[in-house]
């Protein structure tokens, strides 16, 4: 029975995970499997690789064919150098210790470069947040700058306001005050007027008076 390791599909729309699976080669892609060896999560940075390597180099040894990206992840994780060493051991090239030594320093140094990887792509990320923190600082800057035009404009014409409201406030009192001078002027005129008109009264019963006494001296003789 020809086997195949390969990725079976699971997660959600637009988030998928895959199982990494060993499977009969005329089985369905998501269908049954003979074996499951790990997990594959690409929706992380670095991808998310659970694989059981001493299982997947067992399949391999017994003439499992890995598809392309799964060929990828088994390389990735060690899993084909592992296969190697061990069939130079099967050679009598190598001694299982000297294999296993291999094996292990080859896994420090990815570990290394993973956690390298790592931390480079922690660092762009904080470097691209403090870019846009930045960005977002300078717009909000910008807009602060433009707005304080308006602000000193608004203020500019409050004092002009508040300097023609002063110019018109003596104005208008001195139009008050002739107003009312010339109020009390229209009130002072009748009396001058009247003036005359009494003492016209009062001068004209004296000479009335005049002109009888000589009438009464006439008659007298």
């Amino acid at each position: 029975m020809p086997v195949k390791i390969r990725l079976q599909r699971h997660g959600k729309k637009g988030k998928p995970y895959y199982w990494i699976v060993a499977a009969d080669a005329r089985a369905k892609r998501d269908g049954k499997y003979l074996e499951k060896l790990g997990s594959y999560n690409p929706n992380t940075n670095p991808a998310t690789i659970d694989l059981n390597i001493d299982g997947a180099v067992q399949w391999l040894q017994n003439g499992a064919q890995p598809t392309d990206t799964a060929k990828n992840i088994l390389s990735y994780k060690g899993a084909l150098l592992k296969k190697h060493l061990l069939g130079g051991v099967a050679k009598g090239a190598l001694t299982e210790e000297q294999a296993e030594k291999k094996f292990q320093a080859w896994l420090e140094e990815k570990e290394a470069k993973i956690q390298s990887k790592a931390e480079g792509l922690s660092k762009a990320e904080a470097k691209a947040k403090a870019e846009r923190i930045a960005a977002e600082k300078a717009v909000n800057e910008a807009r602060l700058a433009a707005a304080e035009p308006e602000v000193e404009e608004a203020e500019e014409t409050e004092e002009a306001t508040e300097a023609a409201a002063e110019t018109e406030a003596p104005a208008a009192e001195e139009t008050a005050t002739e107003e009312t001078a010339e109020v009390e002027a229209k009130e002072e005129a009748p009396a001058k007027e009247e003036a005359p008109e009494a003492e016209a009264k009062e001068e004209a019963p004296a000479e009335e008076e005049a002109a009888e006494k000589p009438k009464a001296a006439k008659e007298e003789e």
